[in-house]
C-alpha cells in the first residue's frame, strides 16, 4: 500500500502479514479523497472537510485513512482502534513517515468511547464488515463528544450491506466502488445535502 497524494505521495504504508486487517485500497482511497477535497460536503466555514482538519481514523487497522489525510491537508489525526498489533502497526507507520507530532493514538473499543479531550471535523469509521459496528459507534462518538457540529463521517462497509443511522445521524452521500461502499453522515439537522 502507498500514499496515493499530497506531501507523502508514494511513500508506503506497512501491512500486516496475515489477514487480520483489512486495508482500504488505495484505488477506493483517492476516490475518497477526491470527493473529501471537492465543495459538495463543505464545513459550515466553507472548507472542503479535510482542509487543515482535526480526524478521527476509527478501526483504524493500519492507519491508512489517518496517514492519508495528515498528507492531503489535515492538521493533526487521532487513530483509535482496540487491537494492539494494529495500535503497533499505526505507530511503525507514523515513526517511518515522521509523522509522530501530528498525531495521537487512543487504545479503545469505537463502540464504547471515553470523553474526548477535543471535537473532531472529520471522522473514518472502517470496522469488520458485516458486524454493526459502525450504527454502535456513532452514537458512542456523539455521546463522547467526539463529533464537530458540522463533521463529516465516512463510514465503509460492503457493497451488499445496509446502514440504518441510528437517531441524530443522517446520511448525505453514498458512493460504491467494487465490494465497498461509502456512506457520507451528518450530524442530523433536520435537512440533506442537494445532489447537485
Amino acid at each position: 500500500m502507498r500514499i496515493v497524494a499530497g506531501r507523502l505521495r508514494g511513500r508506503s504504508i506497512l501491512a500486516p502479514a496475515d489477514q487480520s486487517i483489512r486495508p482500504t485500497s488505495d484505488r477506493t482511497r483517492e476516490s475518497l479523497f477526491n470527493i473529501l477535497r471537492g465543495g459538495r460536503l463543505a464545513r459550515a466555514d466553507g472548507q472542503a472537510p479535510l482542509t487543515d482538519a482535526l480526524v478521527l481514523d476509527g478501526f483504524a487497522g493500519t492507519g491508512a485513512l489517518g496517514l492519508e489525510a495528515l498528507s492531503q491537508g489535515a492538521r493533526r489525526v487521532t487513530f483509535i482502534d482496540n487491537d494492539r498489533a494494529a495500535l503497533a502497526l499505526i505507530r511503525r507507520n507514523l515513526h517511518a513517515l515522521d509523522q509522530d507530532d501530528d498525531t495521537d493514538i487512543v487504545e479503545a473499543d469505537m463502540t464504547r468511547l471515553p470523553r474526548a479531550a477535543g471535537a473532531h471535523d472529520l471522522v473514518f469509521l472502517d470496522p469488520p464488515y458485516g458486524e454493526g459496528l459502525i450504527e454502535a459507534a456513532l452514537p458512542s462518538l456523539a455521546r463522547g463528544g467526539w463529533l464537530a457540529a458540522d463533521a463529516t463521517i465516512v463510514a465503509e462497509m460492503a457493497k451488499r450491506d445496509d446502514l440504518e443511522p441510528p437517531p441524530g445521524f443522517a446520511i448525505v452521500d453514498e458512493r460504491r466502488y467494487g465490494r465497498t461502499k461509502l456512506i457520507f453522515l451528518r450530524l442530523d439537522s433536520g435537512k440533506r445535502l442537494s445532489n447537485a
